[in-house]
């Protein structure tokens, strides 16, 4: 038994350490200008046409999600998770309780109201009028699945870019793809623009090696929205505001030797807490 459990260790430790670096590229820009060159480049790289609300999958384009609602000036709360747009192809989640679509400052259930604190210089939008922020936490996780499915069909992307408004402290704004299986295939900080209001655009590109991102994960800030921005202070509440992603492809369930690998990963990692213990 003892050298099964030591196989099992050795064949772990082989799969963690001949774990390949991922190889994606990154668009990105800050400021009003940047942030527009940077968006617009990242359009180019996935190339048109954007395909809306049509069924999918489609052969070629992206998807955007822009929050305003065909120009609607009001808040819209919704729960978690958020299925309104799987229509393009992602469905929307978060530890906290919800999402807000909401303008910052003005007409009904603006995050200045919904939140409390007034918003209206920290914030601003880059696509007029909403931003998306989640409720009671400053992470947001999306999973892709083919478009018009309803999320049967697991999808993935092979790029990924948003922007954010008030990114003041560096290194705490970020994006994650992860693979069907959970592998991460990119972690990447999103640009500080310090300054009340500026923008921040991030883009990631997966290598053609590294097939598609099945999920992605974003933390905002340092703390959810209801506190007072004081990036002095060490507090950074962040707004997002246009997604836009490769269109979603069909992706195959990961294979039985992938399966045995994480599980091996996860039984390595219990064995060497246990061995902690007990020394």
């Amino acid at each position: 038994m003892v050298n099964v459990v030591r196989s099992l260790l050795l064949v772990t430790i082989l799969m963690m350490s001949a774990a390949p670096a991922h190889a994606f590229s990154v668009i990105q820009g800050t400021g009003t200008a940047g942030t527009q060159d940077a968006v617009d480049a990242f359009r180019a790289t996935l190339g048109e046409p954007n395909n809306g609300n049509n069924a999918g999958p489609q052969p070629s384009g992206r998807r955007e999600i822009n929050w305003d609602g065909g120009g609607n000036p009001n808040g819209s709360p919704a729960g978690t998770p958020l299925t309104a747009f799987q229509n393009r192809g992602v469905t929307f989640t978060t530890p906290g309780s919800g999402f807000q679509q909401a303008p910052v400052s003005t007409g009904a259930g603006s995050l200045s109201t919904v939140f409390g604190v007034d918003y209206s210089t920290t914030f601003d939008a880059f696509s007029p009028v909403r931003l998306f922020v989640p409720v009671g936490s400053n992470v947001t996780e999306g999973i892709f699945s083919v478009a018009g499915t309803n999320g049967g069909i697991p999808g993935g992307t092979r790029a990924f870019g948003a922007v954010f408004t008030d990114v003041d402290l560096a290194g705490e704004t970020t994006i994650e793809l992860f693979s069907l299986s959970g592998e991460l295939l990119a972690s990447v900080d999103v640009p500080a623009a310090p300054g009340d209001g500026e923008f921040s655009f991030l883009g990631i590109v997966l290598d053609a090696s590294e097939g598609l991102a099945h999920r992605m994960r974003i933390t905002t800030g340092t703390t959810p929205l209801g506190a007072v921005d004081n990036p002095a202070g060490g507090v950074d509440v962040v707004g997002m505001d246009d997604f836009i992603f490769a269109e979603p492809q069909a992706v195959p369930h990961p294979g039985p030797l992938v399966l045995v690998g994480a599980g091996l990963l996860m039984l390595g990692a219990r064995l060497g807490a246990r061995r902690l213990r007990l020394a």
